[in-house]
């Protein structure tokens, strides 16, 4: 039995004043390498991770490259995982029993007055989780990862989620 729900992003979670002060963390850099390797490709790597990922203007633009990461499949990835993590720590914390999370993605390009946005991402979590009585409790898990997503609170395209939730059904 699968439960399907279009949710749309609210805004940051508000914090408490004392708990901003008390759970402050510092400011964190993280560095990206690129070269140039040859026509519209190059090679993002950084200092603090071992593999590299080649990387390419994607088709839809003149002289665009198939089958090769492109910073808006890499934007919606980010996202994605951004999503992913941020529903994995507030699970955790709510002591959500699940059995297993999935994401779908989808990033929309645009021309907006001219220029290319990526105007929407819109995540398409699966989740299935242990007890049909968890049912609520998961959604406001899932609404809340989306909204204190970083990535999310960090770009201006808009975020939607739609959600399903399943029941697992298996006897373990």
């Amino acid at each position: 039995m699968a439960a399907r729900y279009q949710l749309r992003k609210t805004g940051p979670i508000r914090l408490k004043k004392q708990n901003l002060n008390r759970n402050k963390m510092e400011a964190h850099y993280y560095n990206v390498n690129l070269l140039w390797t040859s026509d519209r490709k190059g090679k993002i790597s950084s200092p603090e991770l071992k593999d590299a990922i080649e990387v390419a203007t994607p088709p839809p633009f003149p002289n665009g490259i198939q089958e090769i990461w492109s910073p808006e499949h890499l934007l919606t990835a980010s996202v994605n995982s951004c999503f992913m993590t941020t529903f994995l720590a507030i699970a955790e914390n709510s002591k959500l029993e699940f059995v297993s999370f999935n994401c779908a993605a989808k990033g929309k390009l645009e021309q907006v007055e001219g220029k290319f946005l990526m105007t929407e991402i819109i995540l398409e979590p699966t989740l299935v989780i242990k007890k049909e009585s968890d049912k609520d409790r998961a959604e406001r898990v899932l609404q809340k990862s989306e909204t204190a997503c970083l990535i999310s609170n960090s770009i201006k395209s808009k975020v939607t989620l739609v959600p399903t939730i399943k029941f697992n059904t298996i006897a373990v």
